[in-house]
């Protein structure tokens, strides 16, 4: 990090900040700290709706996710635009004809208080531990990777936040968002060409990505019906709509952002362009990685790309069996670099016996270097200390401190910030919103003027950064960042969705039923993840499917009308 670094990162995040609490310094009532004065336009609530769900670590896991595993991992997205379409023609009629502040609003006007309290405790449950995740993902990597203090950074995110979101609420999140996805846009283009600008002259674009299939990373569909592969067709088709309905439609932190438009129409035309443009983008931040990944076959990678388990392994007793791994990683990357050159200039003559000869001898080498890899994590682990030996994450932060020049870095930090900070803000802000209204001020035996009830919400949102710094100071690194997050949201979001299905459309179906149906169903799920009896993904349907068919089975046996009267002859 050089001096010019620190004033691209220091000046776009203090500019976020300071211009997040500048323009919402006149938000007073209600309707404008929580509603963000319901004024907004389709692009500012289809770039809101964009930022909160892109954290960081989409940007510092995604590309990681790529280098190892290809791009497979865009078909989680593949039924978002299905779920944008269902939501903008029934959620959003809904939630506007009522003028709700929550989601959980309309499910006492349609089942009961405890049903909405329940619902809305279950989102707090979820959300309140992301919002830990997300401050505390770029945290742990940045430490690592800079050498900076771990609980310094936290505090230092979660702070920043708090201070623009306690100031403005939901039009502070809004304003600042707008800020930030250019920034975060900004970096991932000049990223993306410079790593085409580092790769040798005779290799191009078209070069690149033939490398990278060579290797297997351009593996984009799997139509495989197997339950136990994570990310298939049908899995993101299926399980992904079942979230994105779950994520977008009854989640506070996105619902909140849509419900701050003008009109129906202006909050449908921004979750459709959020339909439009999530699958691309998420498409080309895995592009990056692979990008990454071709960038290394002609540069020297390290053995593990986090600098911290390698210090800790090289100062242990198995210091010299790590450095043996490190001299064969260094021979076989020797290899390949001479073979990938090989094989794009092979390329030229496509019809040349050569290029199957190179790239069969890519993939050898590629499947020996992955095996070395995985022996020097196993001498990791061995050591016992507190470092995460999966790299995954850790990919793109090491590419970006190594190879890029003075002034990108600090932008391409700023774009991490920046998607930490647009994330945990609006969910800070909708976990506020919902203890203000459905927990708060429901609760409440008299009522309450506006003025305190935004002063209520804004030590809730105050309390809730808090208790996520907290918790970000306490976690522990996953098998992949991303993935921990959508494994969080899978066990919660099936069950919600189905609550809010069975209020939609099935209206013979009491409170009663839908309540006892939640708790058992929310009770199975954690049970079938804790037991690994099928991927992630699949438990938005498992956990959507059994709240309505328990519910529809209380309802005819035990709370059916007709059995009453039975039950009073």
């Amino acid at each position: 990090m050089q001096l010019l670094d620190w004033v691209v990162l220091i000046g776009t995040l203090t500019f976020i900040v300071a211009f997040g609490v500048y323009k919402t310094r006149n938000s007073k009532n209600v309707k404008d700290y929580i509603k963000g004065g319901g004024d907004a336009q389709w692009w500012t609530i289809g770039l809101s709706v964009m930022a909160t769900q892109a954290s960081a670590i989409t940007f510092l896991s995604t590309p990681g996710q790529a280098y190892h595993d290809g791009m497979g991992f865009v078909q989680f997205y593949f039924g978002l635009p299905i779920a944008m379409v269902i939501i903008c023609m029934v959620f959003i009629p809904i939630y506007h004809k009522l003028q709700v502040y929550t989601a959980y609003e309309y499910l006492e006007t349609r089942f009961d208080l405890k049903t909405r309290t329940l619902t809305a405790l279950l989102f707090l449950t979820q959300r309140g531990l992301s919002a830990g995740i997300t401050i505390f993902a770029p945290a742990i990597i940045l430490s690592a990777v800079l050498g900076w203090n771990l609980t310094t950074l936290t505090i230092l995110i979660g702070v920043l936040v708090i201070v623009y979101t306690v100031s403005g609420g939901t039009k502070a999140v809004n304003v600042t968002q707008k800020q930030q996805m250019a920034v975060i846009f900004g970096g991932m283009f000049a990223a993306f060409f410079l790593i085409i600008s580092y790769l040798p002259e005779n290799i191009n674009f078209s070069n690149a990505l033939q490398i990278a299939g060579a290797n297997g990373k351009m593996n984009v569909l799997d139509f495989s019906f197997d339950l136990s592969n994570r990310y298939t067709f049908w899995s993101g088709i299926i399980g992904g709509t079942f979230l994105a309905l779950s994520y977008f439609g009854t989640d506070q932190s996105q619902v909140q952002r849509y419900l701050t438009g003008r009109s129906v129409k202006e909050m449908q035309l921004g979750l459709l362009f959020n339909g439009l443009l999530k699958v691309p983008m998420q498409f080309f931040i895995l592009l990056v990685g692979v990008m990454v990944f071709v960038f290394y076959q002609f540069n020297q990678a390290p053995l593990n790309f986090n600098p911290a388990a390698e210090r800790a392994v090289l100062n242990s007793e198995y210091a010299s069996e790590y450095q043996r791994l490190m001299d064969r990683n260094e021979q076989l990357q020797n290899e390949k670099h001479n073979v990938a050159i090989q094989y794009g200039e092979s390329l030229k003559s496509p019809s040349s016996e050569e290029t199957t000869i190179y790239k069969d001898k890519m993939m050898q080498l590629d499947v020996a270097e992955n095996d070395t890899r995985e022996k020097a994590k196993k001498i990791i682990a061995a050591t016992k200390q507190d470092v995460e030996t999966n790299d995954k994450d850790y990919v793109f932060i090491h590419f970006i401190l190594n190879n890029l020049p003075r002034g990108l870095i600090g932008l391409l930090l700023a774009v991490i910030l920046s998607a930490a900070m647009s994330s945990t803000a609006s969910e800070l802000n909708a976990l506020a919103s919902t203890t203000t209204i459905d927990i708060y001020k429901r609760n409440l035996k008299s009522e309450i003027s506006e003025e305190k009830l935004v002063k209520a919400s804004k030590y809730f949102t105050l309390g809730w950064g808090i208790i996520a710094i907290i918790f970000a100071s306490f976690a522990n690194l996953f098998d992949n960042l991303i993935q921990l997050v959508n494994i969080i949201g899978s066990i919660f979001y099936g069950n919600v969705l189905g609550i809010f299905l069975l209020a939609f459309f099935i209206k013979y179906v009491n409170s009663n039923a839908v309540f006892i149906a939640a708790i058992i169903t929310q009770i199975i799920v954690i049970f079938a993840y804790v037991f690994d009896t099928m991927e992630y993904l699949w438990l938005n349907l498992l956990g959507c499917g059994l709240v309505i068919l328990i519910a529809i089975i209380l309802q005819t046996i035990i709370y059916s009308p007709n059995k009453k009267l039975i039950d009073d002859n």
